[in-house]
């Protein structure tokens, strides 16, 4: 059977899209490898880039603290993102963020549907539209599926996700009061996500096949 730590190591040569001539290296996911709960982000920032981790930027933090305020801790879920080469442009001296497109966030989804295959989590949970794009495909709005439980197949797993926004659309809110909806929505779609990632039956790995 595929480790994680198999896949990792491959993953780390990776040519199925030209994300990897600009990324300083492949992002894997990380975190407990028979998790209930799988979380998945967009792409890696910058300081994922850097550092060869998923989520320890200013995104990273927003998401650490919406974990611990809907009652799920980081250390008992596993962390990835859709697409694991961080695509940007250069403004002066910052590298942006830039959005994959579809042709990169299919070529990435052999590595998310052998993560999921490997991990057989209860639940997905769906960071942003991108990560919505790579399971439901270009039409995904968040708006439309945001804070719901669906059926769901990604690759050789089938079972339940919820999706919600991106912690990194907290930072973006134009003010207190919009950054503290933002916020509150994300915690209030974490929880639904803690609830029905908790009840037995669900996900792939208890007979949801």
């Amino acid at each position: 059977m595929t480790t994680l730590q198999e896949l990792e190591t491959s993953a780390a040569t990776c040519t199925r899209c030209e994300l990897y001539k600009r990324a300083s290296r492949t992002v894997f996911g990380e975190g407990k490898p028979d998790a209930a709960i799988v979380l998945v982000g967009e792409t890696p920032g910058d300081q994922e880039d850097k550092q060869g981790r998923p989520f320890v930027g200013p995104a990273g933090r927003v998401l650490d603290r919406a974990l611990r305020d809907s009652g799920i801790r980081r250390s008992d879920v596993y962390l990835t993102n859709a697409v694991k080469h961080f695509k940007w442009t250069e403004r002066g001296k910052r590298r942006i963020h830039q959005r994959p497109n579809g042709t990169e966030i299919k070529a990435c989804g052999f590595w998310l549907d052998a993560e999921l295959g490997v991990i057989r989590p209860r639940l997905v949970v769906l960071l942003g539209a991108v990560a919505g794009e790579a399971v439901f495909g270009s039409r995904f709005r968040v708006g439309e599926h945001k804070g719901k439980a669906e059926e769901a197949e990604i690759g050789s797993w089938r079972g339940l996700v919820v999706s919600t926004i991106h912690p990194s659309a907290v930072l973006r809110g134009t003010d207190i009061q919009s950054r503290e909806r933002s916020y509150a929505g994300l915690v209030a779609d974490l929880v639904i996500a803690r609830e029905t990632g908790a009840r037995p039956g669900q996900g792939g790995r208890d007979g949801m096949r």
